[in-house]
């Protein structure tokens, strides 16, 4: 769903935050095939995952345009321009931060797996500090986030990105919105919007006709809502 928000025809360098084994990235980079993605995460141990999916023949295709980089987030700016992320090389950041609320749930005692998914509204500013930095001007953002934390993700956008669309990911028909996928773009004097919200799964659990398409037949989603 994530790499469902870039076009087919995107170009440029495309950084994925908190990328884990390249999930999300590689469905970016075998959906457009005029891009190159970065890989960032600060777990050694998930990002070798990622090189040994590079090796794979089913991912032959991308695996020359995808790079991966060692270097935490919320950490000193230097230290990730020392790992190759520099001012201004991205045309598009795409991110799925750890979406726990601190204080919300119980943490796992695996410091890297607890990293994973609990994220503080302090350190969400940070990663949003470092998206802005990566981007160049006019550069896009693609977030995927939990619909109760909405407001985090807006007070952490606010006087970086413009232009945001929001658009509610539905699991049925009668229950709220578990996830959003938010799109903003760095510098944008443009109003919110948020978008008519959409539907996972028919009342018998299959995937309804749109979701199939995005997942299995590498469809895109329109954030622009026309």
């Amino acid at each position: 769903m994530l790499a469902a928000t870039l076009a087919a025809d995107a170009t440029g360098t495309v950084v994925d935050l908190g990328a884990g084994s390249g999930v999300a990235g590689f469905c970016v980079a075998a959906r457009a095939p005029a891009v190159r993605v970065v890989l960032v995460d600060n777990d050694p141990v998930v990002l070798d995952l990622a090189r040994q999916a590079l090796t794979l023949p089913d991912n032959a295709a991308f695996a020359d345009r995808v790079g991966v980089v060692e270097a935490d987030i919320v950490g000193p700016e230097r230290t990730r321009e020392a790992a190759g992320l520099t001012r201004a090389m991205a045309d598009t950041v795409i991110m799925n931060p750890p979406f726990r609320e601190e204080g919300r749930v119980r943490a796992s005692p695996n410091e890297a797996r607890a990293a994973a998914h609990v994220l503080s509204d302090e350190d969400l500013d940070r990663w949003m500090r470092t998206a802005v930095t990566l981007l160049r001007s006019g550069g896009g953002l693609s977030v995927v986030w939990p619909g109760e934390r909405l407001a985090a993700l807006l007070g952490a956008l606010a006087g970086r990105f413009g232009g945001i669309s929001v658009l509610p990911l539905h699991p049925t028909a009668d229950a709220p919105a578990l996830r959003v996928l938010v799109t903003a773009m760095k510098g944008s004097r443009a109003p919110l919007r948020l978008l008519p919200g959409r539907v996972l799964h028919e009342v018998d659990g299959a995937f309804c006709a749109w979701a199939r398409a995005v997942l299995r037949e590498g469809a895109g989603i329109d954030m622009a809502g026309r």
